[in-house]
Order: C-alpha cells, then sequence, then structure tokens
C-alpha cells in the first residue's frame, strides 16, 4: 500500500522501530561536531566535509531501518542533493550550483509527500507569505542570482505546502526547512543577522531528521 495514493499521513517519530535512536546516534554526534568546530574565515574542504557529515548520516540511517520502500529512495535522493549543496554554498562562486542542487531536492521531497491531501487553502497562505517575502528580499538581490533565487523559492514554497498538508514530522520539517532558508537568506543578502549561521544550521539539521523519520515504519507498518 502506497501511503501517499491513499492520503495517509506519513510515519513519525512515534511508530521508529526499536533501535532507531541507536543509529541515529552518528546524526547527532557530527551535528555536535560542527557546532563546536569553529570554522577558518577562509571556506575549506574541512569545512564543507563537516557541514555535510549530518546528512551524510541521514542517508546511512535510512538504509538502517524499516521504511517505506520508494518513499525512503526518494528522500535518500533528496539528502544526497542537499549535502552537494550544503558543499556548494561553503563557496561564494558556486553559490548557484548550491542552489540547483537544494531546487533538485525540494523536487524530490515533493514525490515524498505527494498531493493528497489537496489543502488548496493552505497553498493561498504559503503563496502570500512566499510573494511578502521575495517582496522584501529581491530589491538586495544582484540581477544575475534574481532569477535562480525566485525559481527556488517557489519550489520550496511548493514543499512548504505539501509538508504541512502531510502534517506531523513531515509539517514541522517543511517549517523549519523554509525558516532555515529565509533566515539565510536575510542575512546573506539584507542584513547580518545575531548568530544568523547557528540559527540557519539548527532549523536545518532539524529539519532534516523530521523528513528522515517521517518515512519511517515499524517492522509491523512495513507489512501493510
Amino acid at each position: 500500500m502506497d501511503p501517499r495514493k491513499e492520503g495517509m499521513p506519513l510515519k513519525t517519530l512515534s511508530s521508529q522501530p526499536p533501535g532507531a535512536g541507536r543509529w541515529l546516534s552518528p546524526f547527532l554526534l557530527t551535528c555536535s561536531v560542527y557546532f563546536l568546530w569553529v570554522p577558518d574565515p577562509q571556506p575549506s574542504w574541512p569545512e564543507a566535509l563537516l557541514k555535510c557529515l549530518p546528512v551524510l548520516c541521514l542517508v546511512l540511517f535510512l538504509g538502517t531501518v524499516p521504511s517505506s520502500g520508494v518513499c525512503t529512495q526518494l528522500l535518500q535522493g533528496a539528502l544526497l542533493c542537499s549535502a552537494m549543496g550544503d558543499a556548494c554554498l561553503v563557496w561564494p562562486e558556486t553559490f548557484l550550483h548550491g542552489v540547483a542542487a537544494f531546487a533538485t531536492a525540494h523536487l524530490l521531497y515533493l514525490r515524498v509527500f505527494g498531493l493528497s491531501p489537496l489543502r488548496p487553502g493552505l497553498l493561498l497562505l504559503v503563496i502570500l507569505a512566499t510573494a511578502t517575502y521575495l517582496s522584501l528580499l529581491l530589491p538586495h538581490l544582484q540581477h544575475a542570482v534574481a532569477g535562480p533565487v525566485v525559481v527556488y523559492a517557489l519550489l520550496l514554497a511548493a514543499m512548504l505546502w505539501r509538508g504541512l498538508a502531510h502534517g506531523g514530522s513531515a509539517g514541522r520539517g517543511a517549517l523549519l526547512f523554509t525558516m532555515s532558508d529565509a533566515v539565510l537568506a536575510w542575512d546573506s543578502f539584507v542584513w547580518p543577522l545575531p548568530h544568523g549561521r547557528l540559527v540557519t544550521m539548527i532549523t536545518y539539521y532539524a529539519a532534516q531528521a523530521l523528513f528522515t523519520l517521517s518515512v519511517l515504519r515499524s517492522p509491523r507498518n512495513k507489512a501493510d
């Protein structure tokens, strides 16, 4: 049975299989290392690697627990694209490559969340919020990046809509991912925010963890 086609909510933390917390330990450890590590002023490969490791740990984690089949494979692809985007955003000259990688990740998230339940009223609210934010952000963007950022923002808004429509871990993850990107964009292009990087990465890692937990299935549910 495909939970997306039947309009069933994605599984949340309450249904995670026994021992899942043990397999999440590398994710928590690498997050701690990243936040405790003080990066050099100049972008470097060690910084890129430490930034990517928590997300790569989630990819490996999904391969160790009972889950919902094709949804898990799609989510692993989204996480890998996200890790690629994380690395690209370390260097300013590869910013657009990072945007493209995260845009691909959002397309995969959309496949995971599906289109049921539709909830068009929620879509209207997301569109209004996105349009308001973009109206404040766009005057501060260079022409070369404005177009890609708008396209990315639309994909992010679609992902937020579908995540909220499902609710649970998917909805909370979608909200945190959107918050992370909003803080990152404002901090990078409009005005430096106090602890902007810290807020961006905490909400980002939490979002990816919630997405991961949203597709977990217990051994009993796997056979449904």
